[in-house]
């Protein structure tokens, strides 16, 4: 068996601490940068729906505030938003680099992409259950909890299984400020040393985790959809 390991990743054993280190710094981003981008994403995505024109809590300001200030931050190239906010970086977390200063540009380059996910899978509850929840004298906030998130479950998720993927795919973007990772891994050794091996190990493990997320979504999926 080890021979096998061997011929078939020579470089894995002088390698292998650093591979888990990067592993752990990928898990660190994924972790951290994605719960606090998968809430704000959601956040951002239902004031999106209930502040628009004809929303439950309309809101025209601030619908066209978030709708343009989304425009814009998912027009800008990642790779370039990192760079402008190395700033913000700095002050919010005390650095601009590392797996640390990642976590904001990481932030700014998903809740964009993932609150219009959202918005579109709140858009798509029948009008006919919100009109019945406040008809029946429900808050509007008990009409966001009540029917548009708990209708919205399945399509939430759905949404989530395909942020997740592109999350992972930024987080090898974010080795350009020195973030690390385990796409900064398969770049250095993989292309710019000719590790071939060390490619195809990243590329299985991170095929491993997407498919191990999206096994668990469709399951979610699966148990609330009705």
């Amino acid at each position: 068996m080890n021979d096998t390991i061997q011929t078939l990743l020579p470089n894995l054993d002088r390698l292998s601490e650093e591979l888990i280190e990067s592993i752990l710094q990928t898990a660190t981003m994924v972790v951290v940068s994605g719960t606090i981008a998968w809430f704000l994403g959601l956040i951002v995505g239902i004031l999106l729906v209930v502040t628009k024109p004809g929303g439950i809590m309309e809101q025209r300001a601030v619908f066209h505030f978030l709708d343009r200030s989304i425009d814009v931050l998912r027009a800008i190239p990642f790779i370039i938003l990192i760079v402008i906010l190395i700033p913000l970086s700095r002050l919010l977390v005390g650095t601009g680099s590392g797996v640390t200063g990642s976590f904001v540009a990481l932030v700014f380059g998903t809740v964009p992409f993932f609150s219009r996910q959202i918005e579109s899978v709140l858009s798509d509850v029948n009008p006919g259950l919100v009109e019945a929840s406040l008809g029946m004298g429900f808050s509007p906030r008990q009409t966001v909890w009540e029917v548009y998130l708990k209708e919205s479950i399945p399509g939430i998720t759905r949404v989530t299984m395909i942020t997740f993927v592109s999350f992972v795919g930024i987080t090898a973007i974010a080795g350009a400020i020195g973030a690390g990772g385990i796409g900064d891994f398969a770049i250095r050794y993989g292309y710019q040393m000719g590790y071939r091996d060390m490619i195809w190990l990243c590329v299985a493990i991170i095929l491993l985790v997407i498919s191990a997320f999206q096994l668990m979504g469709q399951i979610i999926i699966k148990k609330t959809t009705h």
